[in-house]
């Protein structure tokens, strides 16, 4: 195993009726900006819970963050902070607008003239304004970690960002939000959950014997409850797990002390950035690929996932391997995912010189947890993901 220093700052707060102990987790005397994404939480009730446990403070609105936070619209945002002098953000919504408000933590702190520079300089923000969160969309593990990834429509980019000043003081998790989730959320936010965990899992054996079981209990998880999930979201018990696993899987527990993976996310992204395929769909098209690409580096601990995950006992490590790529590729599709580039878009021609191009621009010579992955190899996942 791996050194490591772990330390998680944010409170959790879960279960049935929690959004009404907003009130207490907020400075009373603070000046708050209210984030939130497309509206939705206007008609399913949850608005109506944060404005009324919000009633003792003083409260600014913004909405319209867009399903993957828009740098521009996100200046919009920066601009009432600063017009407006607000002193603790709330974001009210799944993963993009905890994202979106973990760049304005950073946004609004920040002394130099561009934020856009906080991404393409990979500037760690190491104190932010304070926020918290009332998760509404279970997915990203946003909600527990110091993550976020920004878009900018105009040069077609979608980067990362994070530092430990941007841990949300407090999140609020109440399953029951889920009820009123379309089914492909859903369905995106199991694929999301799935491969944050297989980033941090499917690397190679490291010793880190309980790491393995954590993850590997999340991804049982998340397989047993799909199924219920999809069908009735209103099941308080698969949505209560749902929640919890999505949460488990970002907020760092699983990934210390072991090596970890994230280029099936950095070429992902790329595809969103692209095209504006939904995030978790990009992570369905490239992970197979992947894994097949990169088959001798991974196939011992794909081989073990697909003992311990889908019951693979029969055959050699290989055949175990192939069939857990087989299994994973299975459940994706079961959840109404397609894996492929040529499903989403017919312009897939020349995307993945197009990665490969950005990639060296960038300096992204290695990734993967070898960092053996240079350019020219990502091509070949790419092309071999079309």
């Amino acid at each position: 195993m791996n050194n490591f220093e772990f330390k998680n700052p944010t409170k959790i707060i879960f279960g049935k009726d929690t959004i009404e102990k907003l009130e207490n987790e907020i400075p009373k005397d603070a000046k708050v900006l209210l984030l939130y994404g497309g509206g939705s939480i206007k008609k399913n009730g949850i608005y109506d819970q944060v404005k009324k446990a919000l009633a003792k403070v003083e409260v600014v609105e913004f909405g319209g963050i867009p399903a993957n936070p828009e740098y521009a619209v996100l200046m919009q945002a920066l601009k009432v902070i600063k017009d407006k002098n607000i002193t603790y953000l709330l974001a009210v919504g799944g993963g993009s607008v905890i994202d979106g408000t973990k760049f304005l933590s950073a946004a609004a702190l920040y002394e130099g003239d561009t934020p856009w520079d906080i991404l393409t300089k990979n500037i760690r923000t190491e104190k932010g304004m304070p926020f918290g969160t009332v998760l509404t969309l279970p997915a990203t593990g946003s909600e527990m970690n110091s993550g976020a990834v920004i878009t900018r429509a105009e040069t077609k980019e979608k980067l990362a960002m994070g530092g430990p000043g941007l841990f949300p003081v407090f999140s609020i998790l109440d399953p029951q939000v889920i009820t009123s989730i379309p089914k492909r959320q859903l369905a995106n936010g199991l694929t999301d959950a799935f491969t944050h965990v297989l980033e941090q899992y499917m690397t190679f054996p490291s010793g880190a014997l309980l790491q393995d079981r954590f993850a590997e209990g999340i991804l049982q998880t998340l397989v047993e409850i799909a199924p219920t999930v999809i069908k009735d979201p209103s099941d308080y018990n698969a949505a209560s797990n749902f929640m919890w696993s999505c949460t488990m899987a970002l907020n760092g527990l699983i990934q210390k002390g072991v090596p970890t993976d994230w280029a099936v996310h950095a070429m992902g992204h790329e595809l969103t950035a692209l095209f504006g395929i939904d995030h978790a769909r990009t992570l369905a098209v490239i992970a197979p690929s992947h894994y097949k690409f990169n088959f001798e580096a991974k196939k011992e601990k794909l081989a073990q996932y697909g003992e311990r995950v889908w019951n693979l006992n029969e055959g050699s490590i290989d055949d175990k391997a192939h069939a857990a790529i087989e299994k994973t590729e299975a459940f994706f599709h079961q959840l109404g995912i397609d894996t492929k580039l040529s499903d989403y878009t017919k312009d897939y021609e020349g995307t993945a010189e197009k990665i490969a191009k950005r990639f060296t621009e960038r300096g992204w010579m290695g990734l993967g947890e070898h960092q053996s992955l240079s350019p020219d190899k990502v091509e070949k996942i790419v092309k071999m993901a079309y």
